[in-house]
């Protein structure tokens, strides 16, 4: 009898579920961000008995993993199985049968034996624990995946993204990939296979690069949140405004360009504005980013003016362990130490992770969707909530409070920008579109993100 078992239903035929996880991507998808695993090495896939080699992390260390696929039968069944790592067994059944009406159900199944011989029984239940956890957020992202892409009902595209390797587009390639779309990344280096080369710099990119893609999505930037020195101003906004102007001069002059250009913005757009409720309809504000978010969007009028639609993403705060804000809150709030910044009544517009894909995804495929979109959650939060309840979930106190001087004093600029000053930003065209959040509200966000579901 295996060690651990746990069923997901699905509203979808097992044969779509089982090609789900048989595309490129779907390891990506299920890694939670809060156990984070990297391949290093890859050949075959679930149907020609391939291996993969993972870099994953197991408590306060690291191990490598090897494991092989076995066992393929197509729309029921496949095994990974551990040839070397951390057990002394893994052997893992992907089980998928159908329910009737259109439905499914994936079993997995772990038989797994801890090492240490008769000293690794010990630790049984503690690894019984994990993998609850860590089943609950694949069954989630499995489920939340699939029903987004039947929701989208688009054919099979040949799409572009740019800062693929980032936050948002290390999530956003798989979970297209296994969507069923072809992804190619745009990089600047020589281009291998599945890429295309383009520098922004020196304004080089080859408009027959982008003939017959069905949309680019673009979300390439310099690093925004370090102090702001004339240099790094420069570089912010030389990555935004230049690097959209290359990609929509690019398509406007390509033979058969895009449909579709959705384009990176962000919510800075409408400066520092207190409480004041700010939907798409707002103007922009004042200040370095409200400045740099008005070019950043007109750069993107070519490629409008040559019949593309254009979809500029006005993101928010993004929330994920593995980087942005959050990833950078996430030791002081665990030290306790995750207390109220400059008083912490400036209000905090975030999105998750997850949200924000689906957003982008229901941005390209929704035909009514142009020009700015808010994709932030419609639970925006005073900072000094969002540290109290970002304390609750991690289950430690939220003290020891940073002073506006203090922000100003290590920060400057930068941090009397996106620490001190806030705005409520309202995703007026998501919801009229009928976009669903899957974490509308701040706490079911951060469980989730945080493995920390409550049950």
């Amino acid at each position: 009898m295996p060690l651990f078992s746990s069923t997901l239903e699905l509203p979808v035929p097992a044969a779509e579920a089982f090609a789900w996880h048989e595309r490129p991507g779907a390891f990506e998808r299920l890694s939670p961000p809060w156990m984070p695993a990297r391949v290093l090495e890859r050949s075959g896939g679930i149907r020609d008995g391939g291996r993969v080699v993972l870099r994953a992390g197991f408590g306060p260390v690291s191990r490598t993993w090897t494991a092989v696929h076995r066992d393929y039968r197509a729309g029921e069944r496949f095994v990974d199985e551990q040839v070397s790592g951390p057990f002394a067994r893994w052997v893992h059944t992907h089980a998928f049968a159908p329910r009737g009406g259109g439905a499914s159900a994936l079993v997995d199944s772990v038989d797994f034996e801890l090492p240490f011989g008769p000293l690794g029984v010990l630790g049984r239940p503690y690894a019984r624990r994990t993998l609850a956890r860590l089943f609950r957020h694949r069954h989630a992202v499995t489920r939340s995946d699939l029903e987004r892409h039947r929701e989208a009902a688009l054919p099979p595209l040949k799409l572009a993204v740019t800062g693929a390797t980032g936050l948002i587009g290390r999530a956003l390639v798989p979970f297209l990939a296994t969507g069923g779309h072809t992804v190619l990344r745009l990089v600047r280096r020589a281009a291998g296979p599945g890429e295309i080369a383009w520098d922004p710099m020196h304004r080089a990119l080859d408009p027959e690069a982008l003939d017959g893609l069905d949309a680019v999505i673009h979300l390439a930037g310099a690093p925004i949140s370090e102090r702001w020195t004339p240099a790094r101003k420069a570089a912010i906004r030389a990555s935004r405004v230049e690097g959209t102007r290359l990609i929509a001069e690019a398509i406007a002059r390509a033979k058969s360009p895009p449909k579709v250009f959705l384009s990176g913005s962000a919510i800075g757009f409408y400066g520092v504005r207190g409480d004041e409720p700010l939907d798409e309809s707002a103007a922009g504000g004042q200040g370095f980013v409200a400045d740099v978010v008005r070019e950043w969007e007109a750069a993107s009028e070519p490629a409008r003016r040559a019949g593309t639609r254009v979809v500029n993403l006005r993101t928010g705060v993004v929330l994920s362990p593995e980087g942005g804000a959050l990833a950078k809150m996430l030791l002081p709030a665990k030290l306790g130490a995750g207390g109220p910044i400059a008083g912490g009544a400036q209000v905090m517009s975030w999105i998750s992770l997850e949200d924000e894909l689906g957003a982008i995804l229901h941005a390209l495929a929704t035909p009514s969707l142009e020009g700015p979109v808010n994709l932030t959650a419609p639970g925006a939060v005073p900072q000094r909530e969002f540290a109290k309840t970002l304390g609750r979930v991690l289950g430690r106190p939220a003290f020891a409070p940073l002073p506006a001087a203090v922000v100003k004093a290590l920060f400057g600029e930068m941090g009397v920008e996106l620490l001190v000053g806030g705005q409520r930003v309202v995703p007026k065209k998501l919801l009229d579109s009928g976009f669903v959040f899957r974490h509308p509200t701040l706490e079911a966000a951060l469980r989730f993100e945080l493995g920390r579901e409550q049950h």
